[in-house]
């Protein structure tokens, strides 16, 4: 899935020569740091450890909050953590937040690879708002949707027909701050790709169908559809699980941590004559399920594909009573992430597995391709 492979391998200071025994993934957002280390037996992955550090303290500001850190501090936040779990690996990949790339499917000429080589850096220009010299550009061709042949104008169609083109752009300073956050943390990274394609390694199935998978973090909330095991639209909703919090924080007049301990207890649950958090909650959740769900149609609606599954994943849908409401709002299948279900693991840390999963499903996505590289 992911379309950072070789172009920023550049950007490395030394790629392993040898095979590593376990691999990094890291995955870096505002707020906080997330790290799973896998390692490899009988040709299974094997979760040897996991962690998460909040930012907040590392910038003077409660646990939660996002944080704008230095450089410096970063890599030594990223060398406290895997130090806090553990870690032994430094062979490592990295996530990159998908606010911090432009994604576009744009439509070409079905012209062949070859010379889509020379028109797509041309091409992408309109939709990058700085020079491409300033950033890196990767894309690929996105597998056709069948058409259907019996239609009358169907040949004419495949006569003109276009092909469309998945690109990804990222800022060169972007990468270059990534990349002294690894050498601080004394971290060797062989790639960097952005979250979206750690989630959809890391979730999904061996599905064809369409999916859309949402992701509610703190702050925001990413929206994927995912067709053909191809992504085809990424969206950004700018509300996200801390704004539940703090309408219950103003609406019972309670402290922030005491509204983000009520909504963890009762989520959208309604129970016995105590309805107030629930309502309150529901109300935001679903504001971001709408918008969402007006993605999803959009998308029914231009491709003629139907949508029959909704993953839920991220920090913050691990709320009770969150998917009998999405279903609700979305009316089709809608399950909950389990990524850590593609490693190996003690029985022991099934429940506890289960419960964090959505939370790690971009560190376990990066480090599953990191172990590939090692095979």
């Amino acid at each position: 899935m992911s379309l950072f492979s070789d172009k920023l391998k550049g950007l490395t200071s030394d790629i392993f020569s040898k095979k590593e025994k376990s691999v990094l993934g890291i995955d870096i957002s505002s707020s906080t740091i997330k790290v799973v280390q896998l390692g490899r037996s009988k040709g299974k992955a094997v979760l040897e450890t996991y962690g998460e550090l909040a930012l907040g303290p590392y910038a003077g500001v409660d646990a939660g909050r996002a944080t704008s850190l230095p450089t410096q501090k970063l890599g030594e936040a990223v060398a406290d953590l895997i130090r806090e779990a553990k870690g032994t690996a430094t062979a490592c990949g990295v996530a990159m937040p998908l606010s911090a790339s432009l994604i576009n499917v744009i439509e070409m000429p079905d012209v062949g690879e070859d010379k889509l080589k020379s028109m797509v850096p041309i091409e992408v220009r309109k939709y990058i708002p700085v020079a491409i010299s300033e950033v890196v550009l990767d894309w690929r061709v996105v597998p056709r949707i069948l058409a259907d042949t019996a239609r009358p104008d169907a040949a004419a169609d495949e006569k003109n027909r276009k092909a469309e083109v998945l690109t990804v752009a990222v800022h060169k300073d972007t990468l270059t701050r990534y990349h002294e956050v690894m050498k601080v943390a004394n971290l060797v990274p062989s790639f960097y790709e952005i979250e979206v394609f750690s989630t959809i390694r890391a979730s999904l199935e061996e599905d064809l169908s369409p999916t859309m998978i949402m992701g509610l973090g703190a702050g925001s909330t990413k929206v994927y559809i995912v067709d053909r095991k191809v992504l085809r639209e990424s969206h950004i909703i700018n509300r996200g699980s801390q704004e539940i919090t703090l309408a219950i924080s103003r609406a019972m007049g309670v402290t922030e941590v005491r509204a983000e301990e009520l909504k963890r207890t009762y989520g959208v649950v309604k129970q016995g004559t105590d309805t107030d958090v629930a309502e309150i909650a529901s109300l935001v959740l679903d504001s971001i399920f709408t918008e969402s769900r007006h993605i999803m149609e959009s998308y029914q609606k231009k491709h003629s594909r139907n949508i029959g599954k909704v993953l839920l994943t991220g920090g913050g849908i691990m709320l009770p009573g969150i998917v009998e409401r999405a279903k609700t709002v979305f009316q089709t299948d809608v399950s909950i992430a389990d990524p850590f279900r593609k490693v190996e693991a003690p029985a022991f840390l099934d429940n506890v597995l289960k419960s964090v999963g959505p939370d790690f499903d971009v560190a376990i996505g990066v480090a599953l391709r990191r172990l590939e590289e090692e095979a």
